[in-house]
């Protein structure tokens, strides 16, 4: 198949009204968390990007029944009949780890290979070893594969997390609904989609309280009890903040629809930071800008701080505007490889470990550039609208992985772009 590419060309102004999809990083758990269910359980709102594909093919390859209908999925686990997970598959994806608990909570087992995925970080899977064995699971790894037992069964335990992980938090959650007794998670991820899928848990008949929380109560129930439901997914904070970043780069007024603006609080204090005005409804944000950007001091941090997965997008900010700002990485420690290539685009970032100092520049160039990871790949996209000349963006697959229809949504707000074969370019 012919490589993709986007090409960015120099727009002026980026304004109107787009909706986001429902949130990645929401909807790959509850696909997951379906298995719990024993049936046909319905997501709404699940987001049309690739991978969500992966995710559902790892059901299928389990012999689950999965059939998507426009932006519903269906998920039917009644016939799942496996506990091990392909190889070729996980690799693909970090996120397909989150099957472990769910499998290990319906079979008392699992069999799920080593995450592959970004390039970000180590992203280590210890945590959600450490508050599974509090449960009762025992771990070994087997030629690349990471098996589960649960010799004695599952039960509750009390489970103090040394970092929010929440990945952590969602395997330990799942495995925890159907563990004899009660379990909490101490130091427990708060973001906005730990408690859409403890809601999407409770509707299965789990009992789950406290999610949004640092600290998450989980009272156990019979597998038996667990049942099918249905369930809309939450709104895409990240894809939301992206397009607001759009906004605040090219002037707006740019409107983001489908979002609680709950979920972005530190997001836009920095964007007000920045000189932006914000305004917001009960689920939309509306972002512009008419004054010059400012330095702006950016340090990523568990939800509610600021996110890591909009580093990239406010590092672009900081590119543009009057004076210096230090970027401080906190959550990965491989964020920064968007800072290489939109220096080719004339931006001036010195990095020192985990904090960049980014001085802001007139203008960016267009030039050509590569996608490192999703997050990277829709923030040079962005700059690529706002520097002068053309920007071809490379490697997009990254950004397909996690924005829905990206070039058609910028294109709606009045931005120069295109896909198209790259040999098709030459």
């Amino acid at each position: 198949m012919a490589e993709e590419v986007i090409i960015a060309r120099e727009t002026p102004v980026l304004k109107g009204t787009v909706r986001v999809a429902g949130a990645k990083n929401s909807a790959l758990k509850l696909i997951a968390a379906a298995i719990l269910g024993q049936g046909e359980t319905t997501l709404r709102n699940v987001p049309l990007i690739s991978d969500i594909d992966i995710m559902s093919e790892v059901l299928e390859r389990l012999g689950a029944r999965v059939v998507r209908n426009g932006h519903e999925l269906l998920v039917d686990t009644s016939q799942v009949d496996s506990f091990e997970t392909p190889y070729e598959l996980v690799t693909k994806m970090r996120a397909s780890i989150s099957v472990l608990g769910p499998l290990v909570g319906r079979f008392g087992q699992a069999r799920v290979a080593m995450p592959g995925g970004c390039q970000i970080g180590a992203r280590n899977i210890d945590m959600h070893l450490v508050g599974m064995e509090e449960l009762g699971v025992e771990f070994s790894v087997d030629h690349g594969n990471l098996v589960a037992t649960t010799p004695k069964g599952l039960h509750g335990g009390n489970i103090l997390l040394d970092f929010p992980s929440v990945g952590a938090t969602e395997n330990t959650m799942m495995a925890a609904c159907v563990a004899e007794g009660t379990t909490t998670i101490d130091n427990a991820a708060r973001e906005p989609e730990i408690e859409d899928l403890a809601n999407m848990l409770n509707a299965m008949g789990a009992k789950v309280q406290g999610a949004g929380t640092s600290t998450i109560t989980i009272e156990g129930v019979l597998l038996e009890s667990m049942h099918p439901c249905v369930h809309t997914t939450v709104g895409d904070r990240i894809e939301a903040g992206t397009y607001l970043t759009g906004g605040a780069l090219l002037g707006g007024p740019v409107t983001v629809e489908g979002i609680n603006p709950t979920f972005l609080r530190m997001a836009l204090t920095k964007l007000e930071a920045f000189g932006c005005t914000v305004e917001t409804g009960e689920d939309s944000i509306t972002v512009s800008r008419t004054q010059p950007l400012r330095a702006t001091d950016i340090q990523t941090l568990p939800y509610p701080g600021f996110p890591t997965d909009l580093q990239a997008q406010f590092m672009l900010l900081a590119a543009l505007a009057k004076g210096s700002s230090i970027v401080t990485e906190n959550v990965f420690e491989n964020r920064f490889m968007f800072a290489a290539e939109i220096a080719r685009m004339g931006a001036d970032i010195n990095i020192e470990e985990h904090h960049a100092v980014v001085t802001g520049v007139e203008r960016l160039q267009g030039a050509p550039v590569e996608s490192t990871d999703l997050r990277a790949g829709a923030a040079l996209v962005l700059a690529g609208l706002a520097a002068e000349g053309e920007t071809i963006v490379r490697h997009i697959e990254h950004i397909d992985r996690g924005y829905e229809d990206y070039v058609g949504k910028l294109a709606s707000l009045g931005a120069d772009i295109e896909r198209a074969a790259l040999e098709s370019l030459n």
